[in-house]
């Protein structure tokens, strides 16, 4: 077994489990990353990307690849209908990889429709030889990341796993749902259980995970040795340290934006908001800039998220429409978060 990857956990008695920041395109990148590790998530991953597009080099594929000496571990994710296309990736990232994590769970259509992501997991045979061929050709650790299944017939997650760990992948991860519902209905847990209960590999459990309430009941209900966390993160990386407060694996007065309010209990809810998201955004942008440099589609789409709920937000678009440079942007959405303090 791997340093970074810690042995199947038996069922859950309160303990502090680790807790993933999901990959998820356009949102996921490095400097988020980074700022995602400061607000509680153990282990990240990077953007999940085309294996194809980086056998042939593509620049902006490679972007997405990129990584810090902080961010440790580094995983990237990878997706692709062509075994030899994803198998030869693989061998081009292990040098630098921690961990290579594999993707059959994405739903969306320009990625099924090329018989990756989640699509794979109707033609289990390939999958598995994919992942067996990846495991025979790099030496640092496998990992999946999958759904419960097509939903055109009976889920078989649980069979993917069994045979994934028969061939050697070291950590998998489960969505509660199938690739017809994307994201719609209720995750199911109870066949995350299932997985859990017959293989001896790690699972992590994915889906409905949004605060530390969901987080126990989760962890209650399927024993996963770890949770991923997706679109409860998107705009709201603080997640990762709510569920740690609330489940008393962390201190709230330990947290860098209780520290700089002395008034933190006495603020109110909208307050609090603010200033939680205030530190954030800055906080990526010193991150951005110690690293990839600012980034103007990726600060536009995170200030979006960061704002999102909160008073006044709709006129963060047209805010950002008047600026003219990307620091200018940096700063009006920064001030417009201190506004609200």
């Amino acid at each position: 077994m791997s340093e970074f990857i810690a042995p199947k956990q038996g069922p859950w008695d309160g303990e502090a489990r680790p807790l993933f920041l999901a990959p998820m395109s356009g949102v996921t990148d490095l400097p988020y990353r980074l700022l995602a590790k400061e607000c509680g998530a153990d282990v990240t991953i990077t953007e999940f990307t085309n294996s194809t597009a980086l056998t042939r080099e593509a620049a902006t594929s490679w972007r997405r690849m990129e990584t810090h000496e902080t961010e440790v571990p580094f995983i990237p994710q990878i997706f692709g209908g062509d075994p030899g296309d994803m198998a030869t990736a693989a061998e081009m990232l292990a040098p630098s990889a921690d961990v290579i994590d594999l993707n059959f769970g994405c739903p969306a259509p320009k990625v099924t429709n090329i018989c990756a992501g989640a699509a794979l997991m109707g033609e289990p045979e390939r999958l598995v030889s994919m992942v067996e061929t990846i495991v025979e050709r790099v030496d640092v650790p496998v990992t999946a990341k999958m759904r419960l299944g097509t939903g055109k017939k009976a889920n078989n997650s649980t069979e993917i796993c069994e045979r994934l760990q028969e061939v050697g992948a070291q950590r998998l991860c489960i969505h509660g749902r199938t690739l017809r519902q994307r994201y719609s209905g209720i995750a199911d847990w109870t066949s995350i259980k299932e997985a859990v209960d017959r293989v001896e590999v790690p699972v992590i459990a994915n889906g409905d995970v949004v605060d530390s309430a969901s987080a126990a009941a989760c962890l209650e209900h399927t024993g996963a040795s770890g949770l991923m966390i997706g679109r409860g993160a998107i705009g709201r990386p603080t997640v990762f340290s709510d569920i740690k407060v609330g489940l008393g694996w962390m201190e709230l007065e330990d947290l860098p934006w209780v520290k700089l309010h002395d008034d933190w209990e006495s603020m109110e809810e909208t307050q609090q908001a603010f200033a939680s998201r205030k530190w954030c955004w800055d906080r990526y942008i010193a991150l951005s800039e110690a690293t990839v440099g600012l980034q103007g589609k990726w600060m536009q789409r995170h200030a979006i998220a960061f704002t999102k709920g909160l008073p006044g937000a709709k006129k963060i678009r047209t805010l950002m429409h008047e600026q003219t440079t990307d620091k200018a942007v940096a700063n009006a959405i920064s001030g417009f978060l201190g506004e609200g303090l």
